[in-house]
């Protein structure tokens, strides 16, 4: 599973926009557009995630699941859900 927040920290560590992600990804800027706007977890059609996934992994983004531990050896993010919904709060490796 990816939420939108991780797709949207993805980005902005690859430095890249919606554009270049689609071309990547083989998707359409509207469809990436949806999935960044959605509430949490992404939804859509199993080929559309795993193109998604696989463009990102290519990218070089390592996508870290809730609760796992990381492996050293690179740049990741975390996120963690904040005690308030007022407050972001971002952990882990940048």
């Amino acid at each position: 599973m990816i939420t939108a927040a991780q797709l949207r920290a993805a980005r902005a560590l690859l430095g890249m926009d919606q554009r270049k992600l689609a071309e990547l990804s083989g998707l359409s800027v509207p469809t990436i557009q949806r999935m960044e706007a959605s509430e949490a977890t992404i939804r859509g059609n199993v080929d559309s995630l795993m193109k998604l996934i696989a463009a990102l992994d290519v990218a070089g983004i390592e996508l870290i699941a809730e609760g796992a531990i990381s492996q050293p050896g690179g740049r990741g993010v975390r996120l963690r859900c904040a005690p308030n919904s007022d407050v972001a709060t971002t952990a882990g490796e940048v």
